[in-house]
């Protein structure tokens, strides 16, 4: 069962990233964006969709105002795509992970 779900996640992971490059015609959209990590439940029913956005923050928030508008089109394009018998309900957490990384390595080198 652990396997599926890992596969499921990556499928899904694939999915959002090529949406969110090409398929989104939204104009708040920043071309910067993709998914970083999914998590699906193991019922299906639900999706945690870790988005990365490069930009400020005028920026994030307008592109995540987009991804969120856009809900019902990302879950109609997954389940057409990934055939599963229930398509998770989505929800959109932006990632700042790079960013904090980013961050971290700049304190490293500014200490050495």
């Amino acid at each position: 069962m652990k396997n599926r779900l890992t596969r499921i996640n990556d499928e899904i992971k694939k999915e959002l990233s090529l949406l969110l490059r090409g398929s989104l015609k939204d104009p708040r959209l920043n071309a910067m964006a993709s998914c970083t990590r999914s998590e699906v439940t193991a019922d299906l029913k639900y999706c945690k969709a870790y988005i990365s956005i490069f930009g400020d923050d005028d920026v994030k928030t307008s592109c995540m105002q987009a991804i969120e508008s856009s809900k019902g089109y990302i879950r109609s394009s997954i389940a057409q795509s990934l055939n599963l018998r229930q398509t998770p309900e989505f929800k959109f957490i932006l990632d700042d992970s790079l960013e904090h990384s980013e961050r971290i390595s700049k304190i490293l080198k500014e200490t050495r």
